[in-house]
């Protein structure tokens, strides 16, 4: 599907991002998803605006041949509702349900509509997004009995798992209905530690927003950040300067080759080998301290700000990262051999959690997940934006779906990130490395789209008449993911769960805004 088949309103949007924006009356909104559907589009993201009086406006943003079209829904102020979507992407559930917590909107006949979010946080006629809220406000905490899909069965039984786990991760309530150790169903719930993030940016600047993007999910610290930028760039106007964009790209695969490290530890490790967790943490940990000593944060945080990068690399820092890709391509295929020649390693990857192409397809599985079961999609190499359209970026992508397809994807994108990073390096040109941001065009829409390790990262930043930051709504790749998981482990045993779940490796602080 392309642009053109979009109603004539549809204006490409200033920045460095393909995306496209018109306005679109509700009644032809199943009618686009479904053509975007069938011409094999996919919905990236869901969400829900209040203009600066009483108008309201869905909003959703769906991948096509050309870029991103973002399509604005006017809502009636009394009802606010729009058509369901969720039969055409699955994944818009959850996002429907979000919408409906947070600002009020209702998706017309929708199977599912119970509360995502709330948890009993605050009443069910409040809605935390509406202009009229309080932020500052606490509400006891009411009564909270989730409806859990029930199971029934002879020999069926439940196990609850969480919503609080052992360790540092975040709380997330996992109920597997079981019978002996093989998974018959599998019900999230999450939202558990809703951080009021997007409510935050409504009473901020637009630097004071860039801080707080890169706070989202602190794994994929660049990706939101260069969304960010990436979107409050394309209201304002402004163009970061060539070298800026070369070092945000070193940036992200640098996000991309720490993360991929500390997930082959824990997956070996969770498989019984520890040895990999001693090594890849070390590997991994050798790139953070690069990162502490020449960008001054371990996880590059505030590297990247609107207008540019605030940290840029001289002569003796371009030697220290090729001295580290160096080791990395020394070690990383060693250890790679180990996993492959490993008999019980492979034992426990192969066929674990899969989950097949026309599987991944139907329910829109995102990210490096998505590659690994047939899913080709990559911002790099698909809707490249600068320096990655002149890098020929090479998309790894396997079809088998399970723990060791995701695995494998996994090394191979450690390779092409090295590979790359020692391009960004050899031809980065020369110059400045920021430039001060335009003022902020009223009632202006920006995006954000950037492939972060995990997978695609969207921003909309949406500023007032004043020019101010009236909405922000960052949208992480695991809202499509979170609910394939629950697929992915139908089958399994229950003990082979937490290798699933690691080689997803979905974020909770992403999700949980």
């Amino acid at each position: 599907m392309k642009i053109e088949d979009f109603q004539p309103e549809f204006a490409a949007l200033p920045g460095a991002a393909p995306v496209w924006h018109g306005a679109l009356d509700p009644g032809r909104l199943r009618p686009l998803c479904q053509d975007v559907r069938s011409a094999g589009g996919r919905l990236v993201a869901l969400w829900g605006s209040q203009g600066g009086g009483p108008s309201f406006a869905l909003h959703v943003a769906v991948a096509v041949q050309q870029g991103l079209a973002v399509a604005s829904l006017p809502l009636e102020r009394e009802a606010p509702a729009f058509p369901d979507i969720s039969d055409i992407f699955p994944a818009a559930g959850r996002m429907q349900r979000a919408v409906a917590d947070l600002l009020g909107f209702q998706a017309a006949h929708a199977a599912d509509r119970r509360p995502w979010l709330r948890h009993g946080h605050w009443p069910a006629d409040r809605f935390p997004l509406s202009k009229e809220f309080d932020g500052t406000r606490a509400f006891p905490p009411e009564g909270d009995t989730y409806p859990f899909v029930a199971v029934e069965g002879e020999g069926v039984h439940e196990i609850p798992v969480g919503p609080v786990h052992a360790g540092t991760i975040e709380p997330g309530h996992f109920r597997f209905s079981v019978v002996g150790e093989k998974v018959l169903r599998l019900e999230q719930r999450l939202g558990y530690t809703h951080k009021g993030i997007e409510k935050l940016f409504e009473a901020m600047t637009v630097e004071q927003g860039a801080r707080l993007a890169g706070r989202i999910s602190g794994d994929s610290t660049v990706a939101y950040a260069w969304a960010y930028a990436m979107a409050a760039e394309g209201v304002s106007g402004s163009t970061p300067p060539p070298r800026a964009l070369w070092l945000r790209a070193l940036f992200l695969e640098r996000e991309r080759i720490m993360n991929h490290l500390g997930d082959l530890g824990a997956l070996g490790n969770d498989a019984g080998l520890a040895f990999a967790l001693a090594q890849f943490s070390r590997l991994k940990e050798d790139v953070l301290r690069t990162n502490q000593a020449l960008f001054g944060h371990r996880y590059l945080m505030d590297a990247i700000v609107p207008g540019g990068v605030a940290h840029d690399v001289d002569f003796r820092g371009f030697s220290r990262i090729i001295e580290e890709i160096t080791e990395l391509e020394r070690e990383v295929p060693r250890l790679k051999r180990i996993f492959e020649d490993h008999a019980g390693l492979q034992d426990r990857f192969l066929t674990t959690g899969r989950v097949k192409p026309d599987l991944a397809a139907r329910l829109g599985l995102a990210g490096l997940a998505g590659r690994a079961s047939g899913q080709s999609w990559d911002l790099r190499a698909q809707f490249p934006c600068a320096p990655y359209d002149g890098l020929e970026v090479r998309m790894a992508t396997h079809r088998g779906g399970d723990v060791a397809a995701r695995v494998t994807v996994r090394f191979e994108e450690l390779t092409e990130s090295m590979r790359l990073c020692r391009i960004l390096l050899r031809k980065m040109p020369e110059g400045e490395t920021s430039t001060p941001l335009n003022p902020m065009q009223p009632a202006g829409l920006g995006i954000g789209w950037v492939e972060g390790w995990r997978g695609e990262v969207l921003l909309a930043l949406h500023t007032g008449e004043d020019g101010a930051l009236r909405r922000v709504h960052p949208h992480d790749p695991s809202w499509h993911n979170w609910p394939v998981l629950e697929h992915a482990v139908i089958g399994n045993i229950v003990p082979d769960f937490p290798l699933i779940n690691k080689s997803f490796n979905l974020s909770y602080s992403g999700h949980d805004l």
